[in-house]
């Protein structure tokens, strides 16, 4: 008998779930989903969306290996390399899916079709682009009928795109406490002296906050305006045009340009650099990931990149994050800069907190890169060195670690009106630390500078 598993989060659609069938991800299509799926291939819109680079592509493997007599159609999708979330995204990640949704929405329309949800969990970043993972988000247009996704849409990305613009990034985090979108009335309670008079906004999102709001008093009363398809094209038109105003421009930050502040000079980072590479052409067995902690705008991150791993670039600081999703943008680039607070990490969330999984689900990680990032975790946050190498070996096959000690002027700069409570961040006790889960492959001082790196590979555990 076959393994057979459903996802967790793929439980609240009746037109189709996924599916683990021996390991495998699976896509089970639901009787009642079989009109709008025959229209999804006939129309030729499925085709055009995946070569435009817009919709995951799918193999068809039939009925008969569906998991129940439901079944009409079983499809296997192409994997996507890393499943990130809304709430992890730099703001222009959230802006270009916002934009990729509206275009697919357009084409759909142009085909005899609409979207019928438009929720930011569908969609993944693959090759620095915006891509729409779930092949079930179709149904046949009707005239007349108001676009049931409108308000999805709003919720998911508008809103957090306007917060993030006109009040600060760091609201896009939001979107992890509002899994179903942010309320419309809230994000224009917070943004609406700054966004009042913007046309665009001021229709989608005040405006529709207040019907929302209303709505939410009136309870079995529903919308029922019509609208025509001319005026469905205006109305998606309109959004695309508010959401391609909205912008952000970071202002300088600790970390933005760290690397032109640090104490490393220039041959040190040229040797830094060298190392890096070589540790990850010493590590035994396949390493096909990597993850890199404190990334600032990717110069590491570039060198796990270029040689075949698909690495995700995690960093605190929105503005670096940012910085590098626009360096990487487009360019079939093999990383994935993403928002991330290591000492707060994204959590399980949803239904039965199984929905979207936490930092920890998704690894272990072939390979981490945590450069210049102990001492903070250690003399910032006050995380002891062990648990420092224990969330390491929970996440991670193989660690490249640097450590910076107390000396160095980024550390003086920490524990500066901090007393002795560090009289334990030493490079003994570090190295101890480590050693109790990882076996030491290579060390390595970085010249003109106080600083070792290390790699390490996680120690087989038996019995």
């Amino acid at each position: 008998m076959p393994d057979e598993t459903r996802e967790p989060s793929s439980f609240r659609d009746n037109a189709g779930f996924l599916f683990r069938r021996d390991g495998v991800l699976l896509r089970q299509v639901n009787k009642v989903y079989e009109r709008d799926y025959k229209a999804l291939i006939d129309s030729g819109l499925y085709a055009e969306l995946v070569s435009r680079g817009l919709l995951v592509k799918t193999e068809e493997l039939g009925a008969a290996a569906g998991v129940d007599g439901d079944a009409i159609q079983v499809l296997r999708p192409e994997l996507v390399p890393f499943i990130s979330y809304p709430y992890e995204w730099p703001f222009h990640a959230l802006k270009d899916a916002a934009l990729a949704v509206l275009e697919i929405q357009k084409l759909a329309l142009a085909k005899g079709m609409w979207l019928r949800d438009a929720t930011a969990y569908n969609i993944q970043f693959v090759n620095g682009k915006p891509i729409l993972i779930d092949s079930l988000s179709f149904e046949v247009y009707e005239e007349g009928k108001p676009w049931v996704a409108y308000r999805q849409f709003c919720q998911h990305f508008l809103a957090p795109l306007t917060m993030m613009a006109y009040v600060d990034p760091r609201l896009g985090r939001m979107s992890q406490l509002y899994m179903d979108g942010i309320p419309l009335d809230l994000a224009s309670k917070l943004t609406g002296k700054l966004t009042k008079w913007k046309f665009g906004l001021g229709i989608h999102l005040h405006a529709h906050g207040r019907t929302q709001q209303r709505a939410s008093t009136q309870e079995g009363k529903t919308a029922t305006a019509t609208v025509s398809k001319r005026g469905m094209e205006a109305l998606i038109d309109s959004l695309e045009t508010t959401v391609k105003g909205l912008e952000w421009k970071p202002e300088k930050t600790t970390w933005s340009d760290y690397y032109d502040e640090t104490n490393y000079s220039s041959s040190a980072m040229e040797k830094k650099g060298k190392l890096v590479a070589q540790y990850l052409d010493a590590i035994q067995g396949p390493v096909n990931t990597a993850w890199d902690l404190g990334a600032n705008v990717g110069d590491f991150s570039a060198i796990a990149a270029n040689k075949g791993l698909h690495t995700v670039a995690w960093d605190f600081d929105h503005a670096c994050v940012d910085a590098h999703y626009l360096k990487i943008r487009g360019h079939g680039a093999n990383v994935l800069p993403l928002v991330l607070d290591l000492t707060n990490p994204s959590p399980a969330i949803g239904w039965d907190n199984n929905e979207r999984m936490s930092l920890e689900q998704r690894g272990p990680v072939d390979v981490i890169l945590a450069l210049a990032v102990v001492h903070h975790l250690a003399i910032a946050n006050n995380v002891p060195l062990a648990r420092i190498a224990e969330f390491f070996a929970k996440i991670g096959r193989n660690v490249i670690v640097e450590f910076v000690p107390a000396e160095d002027s980024q550390s003086k700069k920490l524990l500066a009106n901090r007393g002795d409570r560090f009289i334990d961040y030493t490079q003994d006790n570090f190295e101890k630390a480590f050693a109790e889960r990882f076996d030491l492959v290579r060390k390595d001082s970085i010249s003109d500078s106080k600083r070792t790196l290390y790699l390490f590979t996680k120690r087989k555990t038996t019995g």
